[in-house]
Protein backbone atom coordinates (compact mmCIF):
# COMPACT_ATOMS: atom_id res chain seq x y z
CA UNK A 1 0.00 0.00 0.00
CA UNK A 2 1.28 3.58 -0.71
CA UNK A 3 1.50 5.24 3.01
CA UNK A 4 0.90 9.13 1.33
CA UNK A 5 -0.88 10.01 -1.77
CA UNK A 6 0.32 13.19 -3.72
CA UNK A 7 -2.64 15.13 -2.08
CA UNK A 8 -2.06 13.60 1.77
CA UNK A 9 1.72 14.85 1.03
CA UNK A 10 0.46 18.00 -0.13
CA UNK A 11 -1.43 18.39 3.00
CA UNK A 12 1.23 17.47 5.31
CA UNK A 13 3.69 20.01 3.54
CA UNK A 14 1.07 22.68 3.89
CA UNK A 15 1.21 21.95 7.72
CA UNK A 16 4.52 21.35 8.34
CA UNK A 17 4.99 25.19 7.22
CA UNK A 18 2.82 26.50 10.03
CA UNK A 19 4.40 24.72 12.59
CA UNK A 20 3.04 26.03 15.88
CA UNK A 21 -0.47 25.51 14.75
CA UNK A 22 -2.97 23.02 16.63
CA UNK A 23 -3.31 20.88 12.93
CA UNK A 24 -6.07 18.99 12.21
CA UNK A 25 -4.12 15.41 11.91
CA UNK A 26 -4.15 14.21 7.99
CA UNK A 27 -3.73 11.03 8.03
CA UNK A 28 -3.90 7.90 10.38
CA UNK A 29 -1.31 4.60 9.93
CA UNK A 30 -1.92 1.98 12.05
CA UNK A 31 0.02 -1.80 12.58
CA UNK A 32 -2.46 -4.62 11.31
CA UNK A 33 -1.38 -7.09 13.34
CA UNK A 34 -1.13 -5.44 16.44
CA UNK A 35 0.08 -2.45 18.52
CA UNK A 36 0.88 0.99 16.66
CA UNK A 37 -0.88 3.44 15.56
CA UNK A 38 0.34 6.86 13.96
CA UNK A 39 -1.85 10.42 13.76
CA UNK A 40 0.42 12.51 11.50
CA UNK A 41 -0.34 16.49 10.85
CA UNK A 42 2.82 17.78 9.33
CA UNK A 43 5.25 16.82 7.15
CA UNK A 44 9.31 18.02 6.93
CA UNK A 45 10.27 19.47 3.58
CA UNK A 46 12.73 16.17 3.77
CA UNK A 47 9.97 14.33 2.92
CA UNK A 48 10.46 11.83 5.77
CA UNK A 49 9.73 13.25 9.11
CA UNK A 50 6.61 13.61 10.12
CA UNK A 51 4.55 14.71 12.76
CA UNK A 52 2.12 14.29 15.03
CA UNK A 53 0.21 11.49 17.57
CA UNK A 54 2.23 8.00 18.14
CA UNK A 55 0.92 5.05 20.25
CA UNK A 56 3.37 2.17 20.51
CA UNK A 57 1.94 1.35 24.28
CA UNK A 58 1.27 4.97 25.33
CA UNK A 59 0.35 7.71 22.71
CA UNK A 60 2.76 10.38 22.85
CA UNK A 61 3.02 13.61 20.36
CA UNK A 62 6.14 13.63 18.99
CA UNK A 63 8.06 13.26 15.50
CA UNK A 64 8.16 9.70 13.29
CA UNK A 65 9.85 8.85 10.27
CA UNK A 66 7.79 7.86 7.27
CA UNK A 67 10.71 5.76 5.69
CA UNK A 68 10.59 3.54 9.30
CA UNK A 69 7.28 3.22 8.68
CA UNK A 70 7.00 1.69 4.94
CA UNK A 71 10.15 -0.59 5.97
CA UNK A 72 8.60 -1.84 8.50
CA UNK A 73 8.05 -5.88 7.29
CA UNK A 74 5.08 -7.97 9.39
CA UNK A 75 4.27 -11.82 9.20
CA UNK A 76 2.10 -12.59 6.30
CA UNK A 77 3.96 -10.06 4.33
CA UNK A 78 2.07 -7.36 5.66
CA UNK A 79 3.54 -4.05 6.18
CA UNK A 80 1.91 -0.36 8.27
CA UNK A 81 -1.13 0.53 6.62
CA UNK A 82 -2.63 4.12 5.94
CA UNK A 83 -6.49 4.33 7.20
CA UNK A 84 -8.29 4.85 4.09
CA UNK A 85 -11.60 6.13 5.96
CA UNK A 86 -9.54 8.31 8.79
CA UNK A 87 -11.63 11.20 8.59
CA UNK A 88 -11.44 14.05 11.32
CA UNK A 89 -12.09 17.35 12.10
CA UNK A 90 -10.78 17.75 16.12
CA UNK A 91 -7.56 19.03 16.01
CA UNK A 92 -4.51 16.72 18.13
CA UNK A 93 -4.09 18.13 20.83
CA UNK A 94 -8.18 17.09 21.42
CA UNK A 95 -6.57 13.56 19.95
CA UNK A 96 -3.97 13.42 22.42
CA UNK A 97 -6.25 14.41 25.17
CA UNK A 98 -8.56 11.92 24.67
CA UNK A 99 -5.49 9.28 24.08
CA UNK A 100 -3.73 10.08 27.24
CA UNK A 101 -6.96 9.75 29.39
CA UNK A 102 -8.36 6.38 27.32
CA UNK A 103 -4.71 4.85 27.25
CA UNK A 104 -4.27 4.59 23.28
CA UNK A 105 -5.54 6.28 20.19
CA UNK A 106 -7.62 3.23 19.33
CA UNK A 107 -9.30 3.83 22.71
CA UNK A 108 -9.43 7.31 21.58
CA UNK A 109 -11.21 6.65 18.60
CA UNK A 110 -14.66 5.80 20.36
CA UNK A 111 -14.39 9.23 22.78
CA UNK A 112 -14.08 11.59 19.71
CA UNK A 113 -16.43 9.44 17.10
CA UNK A 114 -18.98 11.94 19.52
CA UNK A 115 -17.50 15.08 20.19
CA UNK A 116 -18.78 18.25 18.82
CA UNK A 117 -16.67 20.08 16.40
CA UNK A 118 -14.50 22.40 17.90
CA UNK A 119 -15.88 25.93 17.48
Amino acid sequence: MILLTDELRERLLANGRDPGADHVPVVKFFNPLGEGVWLATELDPDGDMLYGLADLGFPEIGSFSLEELASVRLPVDMGIERDILFATELPLSVWADAAHQAGSIRAAERIVVNCPFPA
